[in-house]
């Protein structure tokens, strides 16, 4: 028996992040300056662009990615294969640019995690089974639990984005139908 690098797309994220950390974690300032999309980004600099993606590599602490990636590898390896490597890595690229923009647009706290392709990932995973004509109960059942869920803990003051879920949860939706054959 072999080790095989089964998941290129969802392994290479998770080996990115966690030396991103790793290099904070000695650095210290390492996410705050590449890996966090700030509130009313200044267009002008060129490092805007970058956060608007990178932020989904920058992570608080351990705990933070430890949470997130327990759910990338779980859910991620199914759905790159689904999917494929290349379409796959798009849509996590166009749901951190989508969460990273509109939080910048809309709130005004910075924003750094991969949650969002997280409910990404989850709402994504839901349309696995999914056929022409017909809306799987479990899809029904995940957007009722992931909405309610959501809804409620928007009221807490946390450094929870649960915008940064709902619009990853979105992004999943969005790419889920539009995959359905």
């Amino acid at each position: 028996m072999k080790i095989r690098y089964n998941s290129p797309v969802i392994l290479t994220f998770t080996l990115v992040s966690t030396a991103i950390l790793f290099i904070d974690s000695i650095h210290g300032t390492f996410i705050r300056n590449f890996f966090v999309a700030y509130p009313q980004m200044d267009f002008s600099n060129p490092l805007t662009y970058l956060r608007i993606f990178s932020h989904a590599l920058g992570h608080q602490d351990w705990n933070h990615l430890i949470g997130n990636f327990a759910f990338i590898l779980l859910i991620g390896p199914i759905l790159e294969e689904k999917y494929g490597s290349k379409r796959i890595l798009t849509m996590m690229i166009i749901a951190a640019a989508v969460t990273g923009v509109l939080n910048s647009l809309l709130f005004n706290t910075g924003l750094m995690g991969a949650s969002g392709i997280v409910f990404m990932f989850i709402i994504l995973g839901s349309f696995t089974n999914f056929k022409s004509g017909d809306i799987p109960l479990t899809f029904i059942l995940i957007i009722f639990l992931f909405l309610t869920r959501e809804f409620l803990e928007s009221f807490q003051r946390d450094n929870i984005s649960q915008f940064a879920h709902i619009t990853g949860g979105i992004c999943g939706s969005v790419f889920g139908f539009k995959s359905v054959k």
